[in-house]
């Protein structure tokens, strides 16, 4: 075919196709320029359509951005979203009247024995201080105590440490859903770090006691017409105040080895007030003050005080039981125990005027702890007493200790002396 006949085949060709118009834009990289702007072969309509429908327009693929989630906030009663009360570490001054009570510390996963924490987290849930989470594991909302009180033992001056949300009227809410005979009756903001029991520096207990609890052996074991003489009291305050100083106390917990360095405690006073007339019996309130104290020490301290005053033991038996030797110590009943108050002289002097935060003293709420003890501690102590007889039934019981043997030389034939390893109480405070 000539050249003539190669023209006239390439010009039927032209006017056989549509005419072609270039589409602007850039050309694709690495082809040349007829390459790129060569139209798209037949059958790849379908195709197109595909790319078009998910996100390419006019060749150029433009991606679309998904929406962001947002939580949806929630709503007041009147429409405007409510924010969340911040949470902050405070501490709650605690009073209550343990009787009927297993002690303060809470036992999670145990409802058989009811505790003080038990009705105080109940009530911190329900007033919407802490969630409900934290009312199930303690340790997400920090919470400490100053003392462990044991059973049947009361409190006037209580302090827990804990991170709540610092809702409106917050104290009210928290004892709304309280009994009467526990009240939160002062709450204190506190450093971010702040421990309750690692910050107390003492601890101050009072035992209140019928003073016909010192009356010599052989009076009636319950004399309520008793009434204790200047002579008797100054006696009394002379045994108490030999407590005194740094001693070795594992005679008056359990399961305590002389050499443990956590027998060592040190008391800073103790002593007895003059006594007082209620219900037509006389009662005295044995006050002691200590940088801490073991399971059961301030009953055993007091019980010892007892049987000496009464007769049934000689003084030197206060030196002896500081020694290595095992002494049988007599365990005053737990009903006229109160924890009166607990002291934070550190956290004061270096945190109490800084401007940020107050001393924990609770001089404002001396006046609430005063009517607190009047309506709640002092009434079921003295009604118990009446009732139960709990003081002269533990003062029959004294005879049958032998304060001259050691426990184990007391105890009964066949009767089995506790193991350290066996149900060990551990060195909390608590009494």
């Amino acid at each position: 075919m000539g050249v003539p006949s190669l023209r006239a085949a390439a010009g039927a060709l032209r006017r056989a196709c549509a005419p072609w118009t270039p589409l602007p834009g850039r050309r694709r990289l690495g082809l040349p320029p007829m390459a790129a702007n060569t139209p798209a072969p037949v059958g790849a309509g379908p195709e197109r359509g595909r790319k078009a429908r998910g996100g390419w327009q006019g060749g150029a693929r433009t991606w679309e951005e998904p929406a962001p989630q947002t939580k949806r906030p929630r709503l007041s009663a009147d429409g405007e979203p409510r924010a969340k009360p911040p949470k902050r570490k405070v501490v709650l001054l605690v009073a209550y009247s343990g009787k009927g009570y297993h002690g303060m510390q809470r036992n999670v996963g145990s409802s058989q024995f009811k505790t003080i924490e038990d009705d105080l987290v109940s009530a911190l849930v329900q007033s919407g201080c802490i969630p409900e989470n934290h009312g199930e594991d303690m340790r997400k909302m920090s919470f400490q105590r100053c003392a462990r009180t044991d059973k049947g033992v009361s409190a006037a001056g209580q302090v827990v440490s804990l991170k709540v949300r610092l809702i409106d009227d917050i104290l009210a809410k928290i004892n709304s859903h309280l009994p009467s005979h526990i009240r939160i009756l002062g709450l204190k903001r506190v450093t971010g770090g702040f421990n309750s029991k690692k910050r107390c520096d003492a601890r101050t207990y009072f035992y209140m006691l019928p003073t016909f609890a010192f009356a010599h052996k052989d009076r009636d074991v319950q004399d309520e017409t008793y009434r204790l003489s200047a002579e008797t009291l100054q006696r009394v305050n002379g045994l108490l105040a030999r407590y005194k100083g740094t001693h070795n106390f594992h005679n008056f917990t359990s399961q305590k080895d002389p050499w443990e360095p956590s027998a060592q405690r040190y008391i800073l006073d103790m002593f007895c007030e003059e006594p007082f007339e209620q219900d037509s019996m006389e009662f005295a309130m044995v006050k002691v003050k200590g940088q801490s104290f073991m399971t059961h020490q301030i009953r055993k301290m007091v019980g010892l005080v007892v049987a000496i005053v009464k007769g049934y033991a000689p003084e030197d038996v206060l030196e002896r039981s500081w020694g290595e030797a095992k002494v049988d110590v007599p365990k005053a009943p737990g009903l006229g125990l109160v924890l009166e108050r607990v002291h934070f002289e550190k956290y004061n002097r270096r945190f109490g005027n800084d401007g940020l935060h107050e001393p924990l003293d609770w001089a404002r709420e001396e006046a609430a702890v005063a009517a607190f003890k009047e309506q709640h501690i002092y009434p079921t102590i003295i009604s118990t007493e009446r009732h139960e007889r709990s003081m002269a039934q533990w003062l029959s019981t004294l005879p049958v200790h032998d304060f001259s043997a050691t426990a184990q030389a007391a105890a009964s034939p066949g009767a089995k002396v506790p193991s350290p390893q066996e149900g060990s109480e551990g060195d909390g405070d608590s009494n």
